[in-house]
């Protein structure tokens, strides 16, 4: 069973916004989408590119590098969604933003 661990407070991350964190050694792109919360893996499957650099548009975050967009809910690629990113849980506790890994 994974374990939560706190990687921000919820103030660290704007409504609209994305930010790299690090939860048990894994890289993860923390996404704010209107409040609620979402974790995937940091790496674009397509050439590397650091997810958390890019940008939201609606409930998906897009690579910086090429412009390839992940479903935040599942980590799928839109254009192919069978290419994804690993999603993990993530749970809020008063202000603290927990990631299960």
């Amino acid at each position: 069973m994974p374990d939560f661990v706190k990687v921000a407070e919820i103030s660290e991350v704007a409504v609209g916004g994305v930010k790299q964190v690090t939860a048990n050694g894994k890289t993860i792109a923390l996404c704010n989408v209107g409040g609620q919360f979402y974790a995937l893996d940091n790496e674009c499957v397509h050439r590397g590119g650091p997810l958390s650099e890019g940008y939201l548009d609606g409930e998906k975050l897009e690579c910086p590098w090429h412009a390839w967009q992940y479903d935040v809910h599942t980590g799928a690629v839109t254009m192919n969604p069978s290419a994804k990113v690993p999603t993990y849980e993530v749970k809020v506790e008063g202000s603290d933003v927990l990631v299960a890994v």
